[in-house]
């Protein structure tokens, strides 16, 4: 589920860095350069000595300030008129303050011959001819880039794989589900084998204009965002030539040291979530590496007051933001919870604690927080820890958060208790406040803004049917029957949303409005842009139930999307799905490839492929490994401790 990605989005770029060699285009502005170089370091070591004689004078009084030593005493100082403590002031009774006045004197020395040294190289280097100076300038360029190199192609420790399970296979043994299946493999192809000839390379592709297509939450550069969010797919379905050609490319093209400003959401679960799930399907080591070379470049989002990391980071300068959009620039709650499965697995399989600590502090923070109602609002300011607007949903800015609070309990083998805690008192709080009933008995989920329950479901809740079903089984009070009920109603109220349209095809919201019911009423809300929530609910509702009306939904579904979406040069969004004949949008979204398909797949495959006991669905459906403690050395990494 990809929360906020169509809301409208805008951003100041960073211009591009001229790292080029300095041009020299006559002798005259040589000089003038080497004049302004002469003067630039005599002034910087003048105020540097400045600096540091001032910084380093003694203290004449007797008491002095500095960190705490192994020789110093800390006394708390009193007021001897008042007989109280001041508790921010210490003073320092320091028992060899000769020591400290021969240690500033070496340092000012010091300081001294570094700026003697740098002013005696600068002249030597001003000596030389231009072509020279451009030659040095080259040479530690060349050098700079090497290094780089040597440093991304460094090694990910070993760790051990977990007993993967079901990576192949899921043939049905009857004839029609292998022919479905078979034709989803058929869509699948066709949408990337567009993407192959038209986009290679771009973020996403524009299927009827056959050109490349990017939004702002991959910022400005071609990162390949349909390449690694379909591998697992390729994968999957056995197009095993399919999936080289994705790698070959992310071996040779895939690089994150790029000006470029995306949405730490989205790539967290799209990038990361997708080289992850590679990795574990074909034992590839390049997409550890990749996965881990672009963690380290998500972390300095996470620089904030709260440790609530900025919604958009520079992959270049580090430098994040939040939304324009956002209320009171805040984080959104489906964003910043929406880390923790990916993060986990990266601590694992690097045994760097950073990544795990880092999500265990989101979850920390938010335990401690005041909730109304018991309901998370979907804002958080990443400055002053404070709750935005009251709004809380389970569909977009919220969705994905109550997903992983479950997932992360499944993932751990069942043994994150704390997860496990939390996800049952945030749905506890949804159920009281935020499902109701409509007047013809259709079950859906409002959402709650201001103090009163707004009558309307998105595409985006759909998913929660699915979660509902895959949280029954350890449920509170043994309500697991009744948690499957729920999903139910919630996968039939959604599939009348598909049903009640011209194009059998859902519509991004609905409303719950006297005799309006499941129906869009906006016309900014009837389009359908190859959503995987609805799909991915029949899917688990089949699962745990095989009640053959999920295929049947499904493969409805799938032939909408075939007669309805399908161009010539891939699959495209809808604009309004009551209209027979629709307008398309020209574009084809990468999780159409690495959700859509994907579970149309599993939905006609047999269940040992993906088991769920042994497999973990990201939210963009990339599948991580369940982390048994029996069978890896998890319970032995510092960072799980």
């Amino acid at each position: 589920m990809t929360t906020p990605a169509l809301l409208p989005l805008s951003g100041r770029r960073i211009p591009p860095l001229n790292l080029g060699p300095p041009s020299f285009p006559h002798h005259r502005a040589t000089l003038r350069l080497s004049e302004k170089f002469i003067l630039l370091l005599i002034l910087s070591a003048f105020i540097t000595l400045c600096f540091g004689a001032f910084f380093f004078l003694p203290d004449s009084s007797k008491h002095k300030r500095f960190d705490l030593g192994l020789e110093d005493v800390l006394i708390p100082h009193v007021d001897a008129g008042k007989g109280a403590k001041n508790p921010g002031v210490f003073l320092i009774h320091g028992p060899d303050e000769h020591r400290h006045r021969e240690e500033e004197e070496r340092l000012r020395n010091k300081i001294r011959a570094d700026h003697e040294k740098a002013l005696e190289e600068a002249k030597e280097k001003l000596k030389k001819s231009r072509e020279e100076i451009q030659a040095e300038i080259q040479t530690e360029k060349n050098k700079v880039v090497q290094e780089m190199k040597t440093k991304e192609k460094k090694p990910v420790p070993a760790a051990p794989i977990p007993n993967l399970i079901g990576t192949h296979g899921g043939d049905p043994e009857d004839n029609d589900l292998r022919e479905k299946r078979e034709k989803i493999k058929e869509m699948m192809k066709h949408a990337w084998d567009n993407y192959r000839i038209y986009g290679w390379g771009h973020n996403e592709l524009r299927p009827i204009a056959r050109k490349g297509h990017s939004t702002n939450i991959f910022g400005s550069s071609q990162m390949g965002a349909t390449i690694v969010d379909a591998l697992d797919t390729l994968y999957i379905m056995g197009l095993h030539d399919e999936f080289r050609d994705g790698q070959k490319w992310i071996e040779n093209n895939l690089d994150f040291s790029v000006n470029s400003e995306v949405s730490v959401f989205e790539v967290n679960i799209r990038f990361i979530g997708g080289l992850l799930a590679a990795y574990y399907l074909s034992g590839e080591e390049i997409f550890k590496i990749k996965a881990v070379q672009l963690a380290e470049k998500l972390l300095p989002a996470f620089n904030t007051p709260t440790g609530i990391p900025w919604a958009m980071v520079n992959l270049k300068s580090g430098v994040g933001r939040n939304w324009g959009w956002a209320s009171a620039g805040s984080s959104i709650l489906a964003e910043f919870g929406t880390l923790h499965m990916e993060f986990v697995h990266l601590s694992y399989l690097t045994g760097n604690p950073v990544y795990y600590k880092k999500v265990m502090h989101i979850r920390k923070l938010l335990q401690k927080m005041d909730r109304p109602n018991g309901l998370y609002p979907n804002y958080l300011n990443p400055r002053t820890g404070r709750w935005g607007q009251y709004h809380t949903s389970v569909g977009g800015l919220g969705d994905s958060f109550y997903e992983y609070l479950l997932k992360a309990w499944l993932m751990s083998d069942k043994t994150d208790h704390e997860a496990r805690k939390m996800y049952d008192d945030a749905i506890e709080a949804i159920e009281k406040h935020l499902i109701r009933k409509s007047r013809g008995g259709l079950t859906f989920i409002g959402e709650w803004k201001n103090g009163h329950l707004e009558k309307k479901m998105g595409h985006l809740a759909c998913f929660a049917g699915g979660m509902f079903v895959l949280g029954a089984d350890g449920s509170r009070m043994d309500q697991a029957g009744h948690y499957l009920e729920l999903g139910a109603e919630i996968a039939r109220t959604c599939h009348e949303s598909y049903d009640r349209t011209a194009l059998k095809l859902g519509p991004e919201s609905f409303k719950f409005d006297g005799a309006v019911e499941a129906v869009a009423v906006r016309q900014a809300e009837k389009y359908y842009i190859l959503r995987p929530e609805v799909i991915e609910t029949y899917w688990y509702l089949w699962r745990f139930t095989h009640d053959p009306r999920y295929r049947e939904w499904g493969w409805e579904a799938a032939l909408a999307i075939e007669k309805y979406c399908r161009v010539n040069g891939g699959f495209s969004g809808v604009k309004d799905v009551y209209s027979s004949t629709p307008m398309h949008d020209d574009v084809q979204q990468s999780f159409f490839l690495a959700e859509t398909l994907k579970y149309l797949y599993l939905l006609f495959s047999s269940d040992d492929l993906l088991p769920l006991d042994h497999w973990v669905f990201n939210t963009e459906a990339h599948p991580l490994p369940v982390l048994h403690l029996a069978n890896t050395t998890l319970s032995r990494n510092p960072a799980v401790r």
